[in-house]
């Protein structure tokens, strides 16, 4: 008797029940913003793993200037990103070059009493936050593969303008609605360029950046033999670097989750999900292509390898981490992890000294990840994609170029010799980070 009660109640309430309950203005506000500040701070988070991450791949002696330039580069970052960055992004782009200047002001109206309106959809202040800790990410990159041998002046210089101008302006052609996205450049390519997350935008474009750096700063001493081989410098706390690898992997889904951009509907919560499965699917794929090839190119499992090759596949992923299968999601982060071991070679071979081998990690899957959409996007167009990818090289590497040749020029941009060899932490901050174990130290030798 009580389940013939049962089952009638729960046909009852499956008839009176509406079809589909829509959520209110209010609602749909409140949890959109919620993802906005969540994915935000998820990425905030990627921060402490960048630092981890570089400060583990640096000898020693250059610690704690790491540590600095990856907390005053976030700083840096969001200051510019309030007083210009955010409106030259965003604000009247309209299919063209860029926004306007001037600071980000919150604009969120009325939200209480009778004449609340929640129709901008979220609180302007967790967008400009949410994009905000974006492009600190690429001023990241930069940092990683610059290190050992740039003064932290020149290159605070380089974040002022990379964080507050280039990266703004190359954003607004795509998630400004700008000219990547026009009418003009549809009927060009066929589609607007397609870059969900940033592979191109945030990743390598950090990677441009980066790449221009490298070229006008030079190798570190002796990182090259007079015949171009190759002096290995290893890092100095490969467990350090191992817990940056894990808090940029739980950051990315903060990366990709919160670009959705709307978590108002069981449709948008299902697509969330669909990324953070894809997201972690391809950072699986990334690690074990990059230990599967080290091991049978240099027949031993090199951690550092392994650690990139996670990241890689993070950034393949992060152009389309909505429409692969898990499966396809795999393959595309084990194209990336690949990459790596194939990559970090490649530039040391080109004289091209990558500390942390953020080129291959961010630029290279960034712009194989941002090609591949097309795989698993059928809107997407190959050519548009590859015009995407060389307007963003083009614009980000001359500016870069121009910006640290400049300061080559005028405040100077590396360490004297005396100061290179004698490390970071001593000649530019007067510390070391690990003074128990230094040349100073009662303990020393």
């Amino acid at each position: 008797m009580v389940k013939v009660f049962v089952a009638v109640f729960v046909a009852l309430a499956a008839v009176s029940a509406p079809a589909h309950a829509a959520v209110t203005d209010e609602t749909a506000y409140v949890l959109n913003t919620l993802l906005f500040l969540i994915g935000g701070f998820l990425v905030m988070w990627m921060a402490a793993g960048f630092c981890m991450l570089e400060a583990g791949l640096v000898r020693s002696k250059n610690v704690a200037t790491m540590c600095l330039k990856n907390i005053v580069l976030f700083a840096l970052a969001g200051l510019m990103y309030l007083l210009v960055g955010y409106r030259l992004m965003y604000d009247g782009v309209d299919g063209g070059f860029l926004g306007s200047f001037g600071p980000f002001l919150p604009a969120d109206g009325t939200l209480d009493g009778a004449d609340a309106d929640f129709g901008a959809g979220y609180a302007s202040s967790a967008d400009w936050f949410f994009q905000m800790v974006f492009v600190a990410t690429a001023a990241s990159i930069v940092s990683g593969t610059l290190a050992e041998r740039v003064r932290l002046t020149g290159f605070f210089v380089f974040v002022i303008v990379l964080t507050g101008l280039i990266y703004p302006i190359q954003g607004a052609w795509t998630w400004g609605a700008g000219l990547l996205t026009s009418d003009r450049f549809v009927a060009l390519a066929g589609a607007g360029f397609s870059d969900f997350a940033g592979s191109t935008l945030v990743h390598s474009a950090g990677g441009w950046a980066a790449l221009t750096g490298a070229i006008v700063l030079g190798p570190r001493l002796g990182r090259y033999d007079p015949r171009g081989r190759v002096r290995p410098m290893p890092g100095s706390n490969l467990p350090l670097a191992t817990l940056g690898t894990f808090i940029l992997w739980l950051g990315w889904f903060g990366f990709n989750g919160g670009s959705q951009l709307a978590m108002g509907s069981g449709a948008d919560v299902a697509a969330i999900a669909k990324i953070f499965a894809n997201t972690n699917m391809a950072a699986v794929g990334g690690t074990l292509g990059a230990m599967l090839l080290a091991q049978l190119r240099y027949k031993k499992i090199d951690l550092t390898f392994v650690l990139n090759g996670a990241l890689a596949g993070l950034v393949s992923i992060t152009a389309a981490p909505l429409t692969p299968s898990p499966l396809a999601a795999v393959a595309i982060g084990a194209v990336g992890g690949v990459l790596v071991v194939v990559c970090v070679p490649l530039f040391d071979r080109l004289r091209i000294d990558d500390v942390v081998g953020a080129l291959s990690v961010h630029l290279v899957p960034g712009i194989w990840g941002t090609l591949a959409v097309p795989l698993t996007n059928p809107e997407a167009t190959l050519a548009a994609q590859g015009l995407g990818v060389l307007a963003t090289g083009l614009w980000v590497s001359v500016t870069s170029l121009g910006v640290w040749l400049g300061l080559k020029a005028t405040i100077g941009l590396r360490l004297t010799p005396e100061d290179e060899l004698a490390g970071g932490d001593t000649s530019e901050l007067g510390m070391e980070a690990y003074p128990e174990f230094g040349r100073g130290s009662q303990f020393a030798g």
